[in-house]
């Protein structure tokens, strides 16, 4: 540490917290370099030549000279292996059993002593030397695994290793989590370690809270998605190839994982990207669905401070005429930054501000911390230490429980990675649904602990019970966010069974869709931050988190009016819709950017209600299949290179395409189009794919193309539902499907399909999979593009 890492450390978080979360940083320092131990000598090794191999369920286990590979293809297509004996369990990422295996996929004799497993989507041959290709059913080579190579201490312990592979030379990449680079991934050094990136962040800062090993690759060969099922920090290189011009020899691009310790174990789902993110889902669990309020527009502030500023800010909307859902309170309504408290003072009948609210459609979502204040008489520190015979906290190696600083002072962290844990703290968020809470977003749960210097969180040497095994942060770090999402989300269905809980959540791991979603966190403020926006929520949904969003506005600085609307506009778009904003950081509320901006956002705001059961179809959607509300323009068709290098626009469903704005000062921009016919909803302009348009962006809006043929559901005059179609091309014919809002419980879906059709110059729209009256269409048709 330098004296500007202190003065950064003092102007962060006060003086008097500045100067604790020094000897925080000393501490954890200290704890590390006795604890951890040093690695000193090591010894590389390779898997050798093959010297045999057992046949076994869905494909065998080939063995080397100093190691062994087992090879399983499950049902369903997903191919899972693992070195030294690695199974598929135990998991964070899988919610619960193995897919069975595959009894048609057989391990069989390759050519020149290798071995293969050929199953329906892929086949699996593994060289004599140890390295593993997946290969399509036509012989191309989707990826190339090359021989891992591990390094093992002398004196003993936990082995670092790397895989290198390779794909083909047009293969792009994508995924790893929350990246604000993305979504399409450059050559450049990805760091797998959850981070809290200090206040606030734009494209070019990585790591940050949501990191995953789960990689999405599109080539023209195929889909396939990896997952390096190991939870231990790491770090991921990536390096795009390059094709050869004219008779020169393609560079293939390549991909090195780095893992410090931990178990080498890998899946794969290959596919279209459809059946590939369905695949993904099935391994990992489906994702949960919000509640239809939780669909609507959100507000949030670091800072309300009193129940008479959130009467004010609601009053605002409903006296404007604008939407709101949802009001978010954040840390400043608890007592002294305790969680599970109420500042009595500030807010004297949260219940009481709560049932009114409700009674005029607003719910409350409470902020929640995994940081407890480490002071005997707190309710909760109590409780936590009396769970089980060691307490709930998480420990140092010599058995003392580790403390740190954050909001409150000198905190103490729950051991989510503990059964019994979870469970108590689950039973906490009754005091949250009393005080008439309806949700809960999850805060500093990387997690964090001030730093001056060095990595903000807790010492690596810390103690976790880990289900039981035993280990320590070096493991359990990237998964701690995980298991607090599930403490959360289990909780609350205990307490409330009836109803979907909603709950998202800053940090997370693989599988967390189970739980709920996650927003941006911190972004800056700025048309970098609104840029990372759209690739966090598009590079999250290719990892299997279908609902996320960003701070609407940035969290940090005060917007200028044209950037606020562009992200207020971009955000309508998005699956979870929040403004939010840092204490002292400026109001987001749209009244405050001057009366042109106001009109604006009341008309994107409109059009996001009147889209409402349709964002309802696409979170149903999203259940069943894993498919994201929010999808790259390649989605339906990876095949096309300039689709695959299209970043500033998405697909909201299979229906409408949106192009946000990114730029100061653009009224116009150029659109790439798939393939098919598309109608500009705002000006009805037709336009052919695929291929490149320019369209106009005035401030008021930006474009919004939908697809041909769509029937969308949509809110209609009197609030029911209504089918919105766009005429199919002549000699084509279009679908939708619709998936009723059922109410915020545990109801089962019923996803409805419809078909249109163009027939003498008119429309028609039928349900599938129904004769006579009972295909007749139900809702009013309005039909638009004729």
């Amino acid at each position: 540490m330098d004296g500007r890492d202190l003065v950064r450390s003092v102007k962060m978080v006060g003086s008097v917290r500045g100067l604790r979360s020094v000897r925080s940083s000393w501490r954890r320092r200290s704890a590390d370099a006795r604890a951890l131990p040093r690695r000193g000598a090591e010894r590389a090794r390779v898997p050798g030549l093959v010297v045999g191999a057992e046949p076994g369920p869905g494909g065998g286990v080939v063995r080397f000279a100093r190691s062994e590979l087992r090879v399983r293809v499950a049902v369903g297509g997903a191919v899972f292996w693992g070195w030294d004996g690695a199974e598929p369990l135990p998991s964070y990422a899988l919610p619960g059993a193995v897919p069975e295996p595959d009894p048609r996929a057989l391990l069989e004799p390759d050519k020149d002593g290798g071995w293969q497993v050929v199953s329906e989507r892929l086949t699996v041959a593994v060289s004599r030397h140890g390295a593993v290709e997946l290969r399509t059913p036509g012989g191309v080579v989707l990826r190339r695994e090359l021989p891992p190579r591990w390094w093992e201490p002398v004196a003993g312990g936990d082995a670092r290793w790397v895989q290198r592979s390779e794909v083909p030379a047009d293969a792009r990449f994508f995924g790893l989590g929350g990246r604000a680079s993305g979504p399409r991934l450059r050559d450049g050094v990805y760091e797998l370690w959850n981070t809290d990136p200090g206040g606030r962040f734009g494209p070019g800062d990585d790591p940050l809270y949501l990191t995953m090993p789960v990689q999405l690759v599109v080539c023209d060969a195929g889909t396939h998605l990896v997952f390096h099922d190991n939870t231990w920090s790491g770090r991921v290189t990536l390096r795009e190839g390059e094709e050869g011009a004219g008779s020169g020899h393609d560079r293939p691009g390549t991909c090195e994982v780095r893992m410090d310790g931990g178990p080498l174990r890998c899946w794969v789902v290959a596919g279209t990207p459809a059946r590939v993110l369905q695949g993904w889902t099935a391994l990992t669990g489906a994702p949960a669905v919000p509640p239809s309020w939780a669909l609507g527009p959100q507000h949030a502030r670091w800072g309300f401070g009193s129940e008479r500023e959130v009467r004010r800010v609601v009053a605002g909307y409903r006296e404007r005429g604008l939407p709101l859902s949802v009001l978010h309170l954040d840390i400043d309504h608890y007592d002294e930054h305790r969680v599970f408290t109420v500042d009595r003072e500030r807010f004297p009948d949260l219940p009481g501000l709560a049932k009114e609210l409700r009674e005029d459609g607003v719910r409350l979502v409470s902020i929640v911390d995994p940081a407890v204040a480490a002071e005997p008489g707190n309710a909760v520190f109590d409780a936590g230490a009396a769970v089980g015979e060691r307490g709930a906290f998480v420990r140092d190696a010599r058995g003392r429980v580790v403390r740190g600083e954050v909001w409150p002072g000198e905190c103490v962290f729950p051991d989510f990675t503990d059964p019994r844990v979870r469970g108590w703290w689950g039973g906490l968020y009754e005091e949250r649904l009393a005080q008439g809470f309806s949700g809960v977003w999850h805060d500093m749960n990387e997690p964090v602990s001030f730093a001056a210097f060095g990595d903000p969180s807790l010492p690596r040497s810390a103690r976790h019970s880990l289900e039981s095994r035993g280990g320590d942060h070096r493991e359990a770090h990237n998964v701690y966010a995980l298991a607090m999402a599930r403490a959360g989300y289990e909780g609350l269905r205990r307490l409330r069974p009836e109803e979907r809980p909603f709950l998202f959540s800053r940090s997370g791991w693989a599988g967390m869709q189970r739980y709920g979603g996650t927003w941006s966190g911190d972004v800056e403020t700025g048309w970098p931050g609104l840029r990372a926006s759209l690739a966090l929520v598009l590079g999250l949904g290719l990892c299997g988190v279908p609902y996320s969003g960003p701070d609407v506005g940035g969290f940090d600085g005060s917007p200028s009016p044209e950037l606020y609307l562009r992200w207020f506009q971009l955000g309508a778009y998005l699956p979870l819709f929040r403004t939010h904003a840092a204490i002292g950081a400026g109001r987001r509320e749209p009244w405050e950017f001057g009366p042109r901006v106001l009109e604006h956002a009341r008309a994107v705001l409109a059009e996001r209600e009147r889209l409402h059961p349709y964002f309802v179809t696409l979170s149903r959607l999203a259940g069943l299949t894993g498919a994201p509300y929010v999808r790259p323009l390649w989605w339906r068709a990876p095949g096309d290179r300039a689709l695959r290098e299209c970043e500033d626009a998405f697909l909201l469903g299979d229906a409408l395409l949106v192009a946000p704005v990114l730029e100061p000062g653009a009224d116009r921009r150029a659109v790439r189009l798939p393939r098919g016919r598309w109608y500009d909803t705002a000006t009805g302009e037709v336009y052919e794919g695929p291929g490149q348009v320019l369209l106009d962006a005035p401030l008021s809006r930006v474009p919004v193309l939908a697809r041909a043929g769509s029937v969308l559901p949509v809110r209609g005059a009197d609030g029911g539902v209504e089918l919105e179609v766009w005429a199919p091309a002549a000699g084509r014919s279009g679908s939708g499907l619709v998936v009723l809002d059922a109410g915020d419980g545990w109801e089962r879906a019923e996803v409805e399909r419809y078909t249109s059709r163009l027939v003498d110059g008119r429309v028609v729209v039928e349900r599938e999979g129904r004769e006579g009256k009972e295909g007749a269409v139900a809702y009013p048709v309005r039909v638009r593009g004729l």
